[in-house]
């Protein structure tokens, strides 16, 4: 074994072994020399444990399902102290569990992740005004009808007030992937973002200024719908205005934010012994905001921005056929519900499985906040 700090590898450069509060940053230069990554996060100071417990997804999880699908063991400590390991071979109900069941049956230590062969890509980040962001839109929703099937790729999308980021993520080296054509012609703003033949640590660090702006206080969001690019076009529409109205009443940074996903993400996470989260098989959007802001007294006006534009999301994609039920953990806001929205099923075997392994409800009863299955 490599030693590296908070991040081992095995001989045979397979397996990755993750202290729980490790950052995504620390990990993938930990295993970039060995040319290898994992299913991570793209928040370069994320955390790993409580990514991977909430789902996770990142980039390439087209073809590797979510970041949970690729863990090979929990090393977890439950509520009688007692420290055991789950996997596909010990406590496989637990070991299921923990992919995406959130902070309610223990405390894991240690997780051993399937490595992958990604650290040369291509890529490019682009800035634009926002103005373009009707023109963008058209753009990324061509793509994800006509290019996500090629999962070697993604796009990053993000909407400000005044400058929108579009990132073109290829799995390999390459020259203008072909399935990213939709984009080429929009011109960005000036000096523009350069297509980059590089490597995944580098771009980690690139993706650090798409981060949060240090604000005391924020908040996120999220919704789920079929791709449709009038919805998407609508729902923009709706929340542009009143998003200028808060940023001028409070000063809040706020984002309407674009993630794709592939119907792969959930076939691949079936083919790798599935987990809870009840992922629609099909291709879809997962909207989320970023909403960072200073004063307490802004709060409800604040998030009540997201609320009204998730509201509008559920409303319009109801009304069209186009709503799905599900509610990504990672993103989801302090009021919503993700693992009911997992369904009754899952919901009801996660329930199972916590009165097992903490027949006290230790962990219901001493934490006061996240997703427990007690609220759900």
């Amino acid at each position: 074994m490599q030693d590296l700090d908070q991040v081992t590898i095995n001989d045979d450069k397979s397996i990755a072994t993750l202290g729980p509060g490790v950052a995504w940053i620390d990990v993938y230069k930990a295993l970039d020399q060995y040319g290898v990554s994992v299913v991570g996060g793209r928040g370069p100071t994320v955390g790993a444990g409580g990514f991977i417990l909430g789902g996770g997804y990142f980039h390439w999880a087209g073809k590797y399902g979510m970041a949970a699908d690729n863990v090979k063991d929990f090393e977890i400590v439950l509520a009688d102290g007692t420290i055991t390991n789950a996997n596909a071979e010990k406590n496989t109900d637990l070991f299921w569990a923990l992919k995406g069941g959130g902070p309610n049956f223990g405390i894991v230590t240690k997780m051993e992740l399937y490595t992958v062969p990604i650290r040369n890509i291509w890529y490019q980040l682009g800035a634009y005004s926002s103005k373009q962001a009707p023109a963008l839109i058209d753009a990324f929703a061509k793509w994800q009808k006509e290019g996500a099937s090629d999962t070697r790729g993604t796009v990053g999308f993000v909407i400000g007030l005044e400058t929108t980021i579009v990132g073109l993520f290829w799995s390999e080296p390459a020259v203008k992937p072909e399935p990213f054509a939709p984009f080429y012609d929009i011109p960005q703003i000036e000096p523009a973002g350069k297509p980059a033949n590089s490597t995944l640590i580098h771009l980690t660090n690139q993706l650090a200024f798409v981060g949060g702006d240090g604000s005391a206080r924020h908040d996120y969001r999220t919704v789920t719908t079929k791709v449709d690019v009038e919805l998407y076009k609508d729902v923009y529409e709706f929340w542009k205005p009143k998003a200028q109205a808060v940023h001028d009443t409070t000063g809040a940074n706020v984002t309407f934010v674009f993630q794709p996903v592939p119907k792969s993400v959930a076939e691949a996470s079936k083919e790798k012994g599935g987990n809870p989260m009840g992922i629609p098989v099909e291709g879809q959007m997962w909207w989320s905001t970023t909403l960072e802001w200073t004063d307490a007294a802004d709060d409800d006006t604040v998030r009540g921005l997201s609320i009204e534009t998730t509201d509008k999301w559920e409303e319009l994609g109801k009304a069209r056929g186009l709503y799905l039920p599900y509610l990504f953990m990672n993103d989801a806001s302090r009021d919503q519900n993700p693992l009911a929205s997992y369904g009754e099923k899952n919901l009801q075997r996660l329930k199972e499985i916590a009165a097992e392994y903490d027949p006290t409800q230790l962990f219901q009863k001493v934490q006061n906040s996240g997703f427990l299955l007690s609220k759900a």
